[in-house]
């Protein structure tokens, strides 16, 4: 019987004599030869091996876009997972009351399906090449293997896998927590491949506990049910499936709670997108991308975003500023301040919301919002763009009695009379309203709150009228102003007539 000691021996001379070939390999046989030769045995092992490997990506092409079948295996195989892998991977989702477990890279986990026995393993792949890059992650790319006896093919890629991928989605749907997301600031040395970060979205605004007129509420409503139910249509009649929204008014009018309140009806995530931080109309394209279906896309206060209302007027004046700008200086200053600022343009940002990238995904909402919609470019609004203009005004009686049930619940009072009429009168926003509802000690009742509103409405009337007066006033002494410069340019022209005219020899004629 062979020893311990003769077994290594015995063991070592046979690693050493294959290390050994295998350098003359390597050395003497040419690379066609070794190409050949590695054809011919994979010949042999696909004749041999009597198993079928199927590879999904977590990302497609390019690496835009996370593969949606990759989401859905994950999901589905995350049972599973919880039962069979040693190293799980874990995630908290809906308020911390589900724990979803999922396997890491290098685990294997079996499935069975209509008597047969299949294999799921996660892998990683990293690049080969050495190399000294700001992005060390970018090129490692997760991936699900599946492995079945070749016997099983049509039943594998023509059932299984769709049910695979039908489970996946609907166990996706009933554990979806919807997120709230906002885009990441490019600095140019960030390894993250997605674009955005997010926190869980748990708003609480409702169509219910919005301020708003009825007839205006559930026209708004409606138009979101018509779109959620149109996805034949829009394909039928050649457009994307989206839609666009404007919200305008004042400060306080609520649009931001309308935003919330069209996220939690229609179940959708919401996008904030920070123009500012967006390096170029590349990254805003790459940002659209990286959103997923059923989504808001947000652009608040877009008027204050970017310059993009006066762009096509500011490209005029930069044409006559290279004319007068010769100071070598100078030139260097703005062109680093320019690198600085955001690239994006009006026409990056139309192309964004219309154009052929808009069609990357569905179901999307686009959401504007303004305080001064008059200073908005006409083609950013056009219908197309945004579809639906909504505009968010003062604080009306019916919007008046939402915000009392919400903060007092109550749903008449004696005093209501009296705050409709001043409220007919007055221009105040939901905001201020709702901020005077509010209790502000835990012995005020509604009579105290209502009493305190009606105060507010009052002062707001006077204020209203003091302004008033001073603008009058103002735009009075202005008028004077005018004719009185009137008046002495015209009494110049007369006593110029009266004193003569200037020759052309310079001497003065009676």
């Amino acid at each position: 019987m062979m020893g311990k000691g003769e077994l290594w021996g015995s063991l070592g001379s046979a690693m050493a004599s294959i290390m050994f070939v295998w350098a003359m390999y390597q050395n003497y046989f040419p690379h066609e030869l070794r190409s050949q030769i590695r054809r011919r045995l994979e010949k042999l092992r696909s004749f041999l091996y009597p198993y079928i490997q199927i590879t999904f990506p977590e990302f497609q092409g390019d690496g835009f876009e996370r593969s949606k079948a990759f989401v859905a295996i994950e999901r589905y195989l995350d049972k599973s997972s919880s039962k069979q892998a040693k190293r799980l991977r874990a995630k908290i989702v809906q308020d911390c009351e589900l724990i979803i477990l999922s396997m890491q890279e290098s685990e294997e986990v079996t499935d069975e399906y209509q008597g047969i026995k299949l294999w799921w393993a996660c892998g990683k792949n990293t690049p080969d090449r050495q190399s000294i890059s700001y992005y060390p992650r970018e090129d490692e790319k997760r991936y699900f293997k599946l492995t079945f006896h070749k016997k099983y093919r049509e039943i594998i890629t023509n059932t299984y896998l769709k049910h695979v991928l039908n489970q996946g989605k609907a166990i996706t749907i009933n554990d979806r927590q919807r997120k709230l997301h906002t885009n990441n600031k490019n600095e140019g040395y960030s390894y993250r491949r997605s674009m955005w970060s997010s926190v869980v979205f748990e708003h609480p605004s409702t169509f219910d506990t919005l301020a708003m007129e009825p007839n205006k509420k559930q026209e708004i409503i409606d138009d979101l049910i018509t779109f959620s139910k149109a996805k034949d249509y829009y394909a039928r009649i050649g457009k994307a499936w989206k839609r666009g929204y404007l919200l305008y008014g004042p400060p306080g009018t609520g649009k931001s709670s309308m935003i919330a309140a069209m996220a939690n009806f229609m179940k959708y995530d919401v996008y904030d997108l920070e123009l500012t931080s967006v390096k170029d109309n590349t990254e805003l394209r790459k940002l659209l991308i990286d959103t997923s279906s059923k989504s808001i896309i947000v652009i608040e206060d877009i008027d204050c975003s970017l310059d993009l209302t006066g762009q096509r007027e500011k490209q005029k004046e930069e044409k006559e500023d290279e004319k007068d700008e010769k100071d070598p200086v100078k030139q260097e200053i703005k062109k680093m301040e320019e690198k600085k600022s955001s690239q994006v343009t009006l026409s990056g940002l139309l192309n964004f919301i219309d154009g052929l990238w808009s069609s990357c995904g569905g179901e999307r909402l686009f959401v504007f919002t303004t305080n001064y919609v008059e200073k908005l470019d006409p083609a950013l609004i056009r219908t197309g763009r945004m579809d639906k203009h909504i505009e968010l005004s003062y604080c009306k009686f019916d919007a008046f009695k939402v915000l009392a049930k919400n903060y007092l619940n109550i749903e008449s009072h004696d005093l209501y009379f009296n705050i409709g009429r001043l409220l007919d009168e007055t221009n105040m926003t939901p905001a201020d309203v709702a901020e005077n509802l509010m209790p502000k000690a835990s012995g005020e009742d509604a009579d105290i709150c209502l009493e305190r509103v009606i105060k507010a409405i009052e002062k707001a009337k006077e204020d209203a009228k003091l302004k008033a007066e001073e603008e009058a006033k103002a735009k009075a002494a202005e008028e004077e102003k005018a004719r009185a410069e009137r008046a002495e340019e015209k009494q110049k022209k007369k006593d110029d007539q009266c004193n003569g005219v200037v020759k052309e020899n310079g001497e003065i004629a009676s």
